[in-house]
């Protein structure tokens, strides 16, 4: 029905003078519309559903941060963004000599949470997050030498929970150590115009160890305050891949033929202030290139699927996928090797003028 209804909408919309006339009647309404955040303000209201999904994922999202708080996961969160930001101090030229005394407390607060889960319940949570947690804060606590009460405390209680695993040397550690590049900047333009998206695949069964080796190299990505707030739902079943690539609009006419796909879902439960809202967009995107830099490396092609906001599609994703609601889907990823047919789009960038500027500010 929704296929039938975009046909009907793209025949109607070739024909000159409705497409003149629904462009006219567009350009009146946004130029009002566009005019100021008032009149912005009144325009969605008469349109309430376009925002809805996300309005409803941003809170539902928060609501499941707290009641995550303190419950038994794979990855604590909480837990994630505050060792981060001790880190972030543990980095700091000059390190001053107290730091994060205004969450320390509740840092120890989460990180025995998740020890005493990994205590009870072995093999339930990330092992490799809670021994980085276990040498941020041993460093942490090494680095704080004034006298704070509040410190103290916390200390006390970190060396009071049980630990039998050593430090791992995870916690910062000096540029120099990890050295430099050993890829040269001209090898690495030549992957980047190496890599363009493909769309037609040989029908060769695509290693899930070559899938899982992009994805750990992906993670290496930046992301705010480590919190990787995203999930790569990945399907190889080719009845699976035909019903979730059977959704986007803009797979039309290659999606029977995909031999793998990835599905990158931004996790909005990562977050406690709708002020972060845009992380999953920008932290699973990051995570995304690297991927697919990774996925080429290896002789795999890939293509970027986009998945637009638009409530009928969203719904049967939901539903197809068993998403939460806090949980949107950012886009698609087709991957394979790619047909030896196939033809590959110039797709010709733009100059570097166009989007690049120093030191520009207003006036």
């Amino acid at each position: 029905m929704l296929v039938q209804l975009k046909r009907i909408a793209k025949s109607l919309l070739a024909i000159g003078w409705i497409r003149a006339l629904f462009d006219t009647v567009q350009r009146a309404i946004l130029e009002v519309a566009g005019a100021n955040r008032l009149l912005a303000h009144a325009y969605h209201a008469l349109n309430p559903f376009a925002f809805n999904r996300e309005q409803a994922a941003v809170a539902r999202g928060a609501r499941n941060y707290y009641r995550n708080t303190g419950t038994e996961r794979q990855s604590h969160v909480e837990l994630r963004r505050n060792v981060h930001r001790i880190e972030k101090g543990l980095t700091m030229i000059p390190r001053r000599d107290v730091f994060a005394a205004d969450f320390i407390a509740e840092t120890i607060g989460y990180y025995e949470v998740a020890v005493r889960q990994a205590f009870a319940a072995p093999g339930s949570l990330d092992e490799l997050e809670l021994q980085w947690a276990h040498d941020v804060l041993e460093a942490y606590f090494e680095a704080c030498t004034a006298a704070h009460p509040v410190i103290a405390k916390a200390r006390t209680g970190f060396q009071n929970l049980p630990w039998d695993r050593g430090n791992q040397g995870l916690a910062p550690t000096p540029k120099s150590v990890r050295g430099n590049s050993l890829l040269a900047v001209e090898q690495f333009e030549e992957l980047a115009r190496q890599r363009r998206s493909v769309r037609f695949f040989d029908q060769r069964p695509v290693p899930r160890e070559l899938i899982d080796r992009a994805l750990a190299i992906g993670a290496q990505a930046p992301t705010a305050c480590n919190r990787m707030p995203y999930e790569f739902r990945v399907f190889d079943d080719g009845e699976m891949v035909r019903k979730v690539a059977a959704l986007p609009f803009g797979a039309a006419g290659y999606n029977h033929q995909i031999p793998a796909l990835a599905v990158v879902i931004g996790k909005l439960e990562s977050y406690f202030s709708p002020r972060d809202r845009h992380a999953i967009y920008v932290d699973s995107s990051l995570a995304a290139m690297s991927f697919m830099f990774a996925l080429e490396t290896q002789g795999l092609s890939s293509s970027v699927i986009n998945w637009p906001d638009f409530e009928p599609l969203e719904a049967k994703m939901q539903k197809l996928l068993g998403l939460d609601l806090s949980q949107r889907v950012v886009m698609l990823i087709a991957l394979g090797y790619a047909d030896p047919a196939t033809l590959v789009p110039y797709s010709q960038k733009k100059g570097l003028d166009t989007f690049r500027s120093f030191n520009r500010l207003a006036g």
